[in-house]
């Protein structure tokens, strides 16, 4: 059929009485003409009929999955084969008899185009599956994208062999035998991508860390919030909005804490201490139970006073009915003021709370006024906060001496 059609095209041209030197050359460069016209017809439409209607449905569907297709332009690419698949089967029903060699080349060329046309697809599949999960309030919490990295790495290694084949004519079968030899070579290159795929799995499983949480990682220099966990890396936005990397299988080798317990606890640790200077510790006298009364601090039974409670008992009694009638104090989760060991400078009264607003500015706002309350009562219990000497100590000093 072929033959008829290219014998067909050289009575055309004789009739035309193109020279019989140049009929060959120039039947040659009507079928190029041809291949090229039916290749823009092919393309042309394929985008103004498969694609308008492709675009249509879309539209209409309450599907999340094809309007993620469409974005990531899938059918665009899609529509590429048209033309180039004319190309190919023109080029072999049109000049594989009488040019075979160049027939030849040119399927060799389309082919490989076919195979990058299709990987790009693929890809694109790939990356709208990621974001329609992503989207998923299953799969929302789990770090998926270095799955679909690896699917990726594995269809860019085999469109590679694909083309190399055609490239070099070689079956698949001796290119594989042949990348056997370099296997250790291929686990040295991509040593870090194994050891992220097994980190990803394993930080999946057991729902170490997610997309949106709050992690430290000092190691790493990395304090914030995670913007995307990758197959080979995880990328945090620090507080002060630098941006650290950090290999995601660091995160399984090296520890990191990781705040999202706290801030689905619905409280943020406020774990503060003040130093009461020890000389300042005495009992309860008379004198200091009216004057703690009259101030409406405390309400002191005559029986501690008979037991000999002392002052920073008092102080801490205080702080308990102080925090315990806090708006921003949680009374259901821990609740200490406790004292700790006493130390060269002084005696450790430490708050272990929870507040209710877990927001940075306002959490530090919270214990701040807390800590500065608790300092300026200490004095009402005749204690005094134990702090070094400063210049200005030293100064006093001099001028009283």
């Amino acid at each position: 059929m072929a033959s008829d059609f290219l014998s067909l095209i050289e009575r055309w041209l004789t009739d035309l009485n193109i020279p019989l030197e140049y009929l060959k050359l120039t039947r040659t460069l009507l079928l190029i003409i041809v291949i090229g016209l039916l290749a823009f017809l092919s393309d042309f439409l394929a985008k103004k009929i498969f694609l308008n209607t492709i675009k249509q449905i879309v539209a209409k569907t309450k599907n999340e999955w094809d309007d993620a297709l469409l974005n990531k332009k899938v059918f665009n690419r899609l529509a590429h084969l048209a033309p180039t698949l004319v190309i190919y089967y023109s080029s072999i029903f049109l000049l594989k008899d009488s040019y075979p060699l160049l027939s030849t080349f040119t399927t060799n060329i389309i082919e490989i185009i076919i195979i990058i046309i299709i990987t790009f697809v693929v890809i694109n599949i790939l990356d709208s599956l990621n974001e329609v999960l992503e989207n998923l309030p299953l799969w929302r919490n789990r770090p998926v994208k270095g799955y679909f990295q690896l699917i990726k790495i594995f269809t860019y290694f085999i469109a590679g062999l694909l083309i190399i084949s055609i490239g070099l004519d070689q079956s698949i079968g001796k290119l594989v035998t042949g990348l056997g030899a370099m296997a250790a070579i291929l686990l040295l290159v991509f040593k870090d991508t194994i050891l992220g795929f097994v980190a990803s799995i394993q930080l999946s499983a057991n729902k170490m860390v997610k997309k949106g949480d709050w992690i430290s990682m000092p190691s790493h220099n990395a304090d914030g919030t995670v913007l995307d966990i990758t197959l080979n890396t995880v990328k945090v936005q620090n507080w002060d909005k630098t941006i650290s990397t950090i290999p995601t299988y660091a995160l399984i080798s090296n520890s990191f804490q990781n705040w999202i317990g706290m801030e689905e606890s619905g409280g943020r640790r406020i774990k503060r201490s003040v130093n009461i200077d020890m000389q300042s510790i005495k009992f309860c006298t008379q004198e200091l139970a009216t004057q703690l009364t009259e101030s409406n601090l405390l309400t002191i039974r005559d029986e501690q006073i008979e037991n000999k409670t002392t002052n920073v008992s008092l102080l801490r009694e205080y702080i308990e009915n102080y925090l315990a009638d806090h708006p921003l104090i949680h009374n259901d989760m821990t609740f200490l003021v406790r004292q700790l060991q006493p130390t060269e400078i002084g005696m450790p009264i430490e708050v272990y709370v929870f507040s209710t607003d877990q927001r940075w500015a306002e959490y530090e706002k919270i214990q701040a006024e807390i800590i500065e309350h608790i300092i300026a009562v200490v004095p009402l219990f005749e204690l005094r906060i134990f702090q070094n000497p400063t210049g200005h100590d030293f100064k006093s000093l001099a001028n009283n001496g």
